[in-house]
C-alpha cells in the first residue's frame, strides 16, 4: 500500500462526510435530521465497500460487521459518533468510524479474517445538541437508554419519539439495540485528543488511561442592587464581584494538580447596567479529574470556599448540582496491548487522561474499554471549524489500530 494511503483516504472521507450538514458552509449535523440521515447512508456505503454487513438499529446507529473465521463469533467493537456540535470540526467522532473502516478494507482485500468478528459502530448521537441528551447511541448499545428522554423536545417542539418515527425508526424497539455482553470482547475508540498535549510534545498518538469524572453546578448569587455612584464600596453586596472571586478561587484550587481542571464556562449579570451595582449573578462550574477522589476533594474545597466568600460579602448562593459522572478507567490489559502496538511501530508511549466525555463511557457498562488518542493541530482546538489533523498522523493511528487488532487475543 502506498505511503499514507489509509491516512489520505480517512481525511478525504472526512471532507466528504462534512458536506452533509444542516447549514451550508458550516458543519452542523444533529440527530435524525436529513443531513444526519445522508451521512449515515454514506458511512453504510463505505462499510459495505470494505466488506462489512451493515445494519441500523432502532436509535439510528450504523453498525458494520466484519465477520470472523467462525460465523456469529463474539466481536471486538470499535467506533465513535457521527453527529456534531454546531459549527463543528470534521474529525471529532468521525475519525473513530472512518479509521477502522479503512483498516478493515485492507484486511478484506487480503481476504484476511480473525477468530473474532469486528463491529464498527457509527453512534448516531453523542453530543446532545438537538434534544439536550447525550450518548443516546452508545447508551442504547449498552442497554441503558433512558426511555423518559423520548418525550424531550427540540427547538421546534418535536419530541425525540416523533423524530425517530419521521426518520423511520421504531422507538418501541430500542431495547433490541442492546448488545449481549457475552457477544462483546472489548471496545476500542479512536478519537482526536481535542487538546494540545500530544501536539506540544511532538507525538502522533497517545494511550488514554481514563475518561475523567465530572461535577457540574449552576449557581445563582444574590446580593443587593444599588446605584454605582452612591453606594460606598464597603457597604456593597455586589453579586458579580463575589462570583468573580469564586471563579478565581476555582482556578487556584484546580491548578497545579495533573488531570484536575475547573471551569466557569458561563457568567451572566441579569439585567445589568453600567451604572448599577450587580444584585445578582448566574454562573456555571465544571470540575473534572481522572481520579474521583481528587475531583471530589476539589469540589468539597470549592463549595466550602464559596460559602466563606458569600458570608464575607453578604451574598446568598443558590447552588444546584446539574451533573455528576464518575471517572471511567480504561482496562489495563487493553492499554498494555496498545503499548505493544506502539512498540512494534517504534512510537514513544504517552499515557494521558481524557478530560472530555466519549461514547466509550457508556460502553464501559458492558465491556472493557480502551481509547487511542490522535494528535490534532491548531493548538489542539476542537468543536470548531479550525479543528485539523494530518494524513501522516491518521496513518500512524491506523497502523497502531491494525496491530492492536491483529494481535488481539479473544
Amino acid at each position: 500500500m502506498p505511503k499514507h494511503e489509509k491516512g489520505s483516504t480517512i481525511l478525504q472521507r472526512a471532507d466528504e462526510l462534512a458536506q452533509h450538514t444542516e447549514v451550508p458552509g458550516m458543519l452542523t449535523r444533529t440527530y435524525l435530521t436529513p443531513a444526519h440521515s445522508d451521512a449515515a447512508e454514506l458511512l453504510a456505503a463505505w462499510m459495505r465497500e470494505a466488506g462489512m454487513q451493515v445494519r441500523r438499529d432502532a436509535v439510528g446507529n450504523v453498525i458494520g460487521r466484519y465477520e470472523g473465521l467462525t460465523p456469529d463469533a463474539p466481536a471486538l467493537l470499535t467506533g465513535s459518533h457521527f453527529d456534531t456540535v454546531r459549527n463543528a470540526g470534521k474529525y471529532d467522532g468521525n475519525l473513530g468510524i472512518l479509521l477502522p473502516i479503512s483498516c478493515i478494507a485492507a484486511w478484506h482485500q487480503q481476504a484476511r479474517r480473525f477468530p473474532f468478528a469486528i463491529e464498527v459502530i457509527g453512534f448516531a448521537e453523542e453530543e446532545g445538541v438537538r434534544f439536550k441528551a447525550t450518548l443516546l447511541g452508545s447508551r442504547a448499545i449498552a442497554g441503558h437508554f433512558d426511555h423518559a428522554l423520548l418525550d424531550k423536545t427540540d427547538e421546534q417542539g418535536i419530541t425525540m419519539c416523533e423524530a425517530m418515527d419521521a426518520a423511520g425508526f421504531d422507538a418501541g424497539k430500542i431495547r433490541d439495540a442492546a448488545f449481549a455482553p457475552e457477544k462483546i470482547l472489548a471496545f476500542l475508540e479512536v478519537h482526536i485528543e481535542q487538546g494540545p498535549i500530544l501536539l506540544d510534545e511532538g507525538l502522533s498518538v497517545g494511550i488514554v488511561t481514563a475518561i475523567s469524572g465530572a461535577s457540574r453546578f449552576l449557581v445563582k448569587a444574590t446580593g443587593l442592587a444599588g446605584h454605582a455612584g452612591t453606594v460606598p464600596m464597603h457597604l456593597r453586596r455586589d453579586a458579580a464581584t463575589a462570583a468573580a472571586e469564586i471563579a478565581l478561587t476555582i482556578e487556584r484550587r484546580c491548578s497545579g494538580i495533573p488531570g484536575l481542571v475547573g471551569t466557569v464556562g458561563q457568567f451572566e449579570v441579569p439585567n445589568g447596567a453600567a451604572n448599577t451595582v450587580p444584585g445578582s449573578a448566574v454562573f456555571t462550574i465544571d470540575i473534572r479529574a481522572e481520579s474521583d477522589d481528587v475531583r471530589q476533594a476539589a469540589v468539597a474545597d470549592v463549595l466550602r470556599d464559596m460559602q466563606e466568600i458569600a458570608d464575607r460579602r453578604h451574598i446568598v448562593l443558590d447552588i444546584q448540582a446539574t451533573h455528576e459522572a464518575k471517572s471511567v478507567p480504561c482496562a489495563a490489559r487493553l492499554q498494555q496491548k496498545l503499548e505493544a502496538a506502539f512498540g512494534k511501530n517504534d512510537l514513544p508511549v504517552r499515557y494521558l487522561p481524557s478530560g472530555a466525555g466519549h461514547d466509550a463511557m457508556a460502553i464501559a457498562a458492558v465491556t472493557e474499554i480502551a481509547m487511542l488518542f490522535v494528535r490534532c493541530g491548531n493548538g489542539g482546538i476542537s468543536h470548531h471549524p479550525d479543528e485539523t489533523m494530518t494524513a501522516e498522523d491518521a496513518e500512524v493511528a491506523a497502523q497502531v489500530f491494525s496491530d492492536f487488532v491483529e494481535s488481539f487475543d479473544a
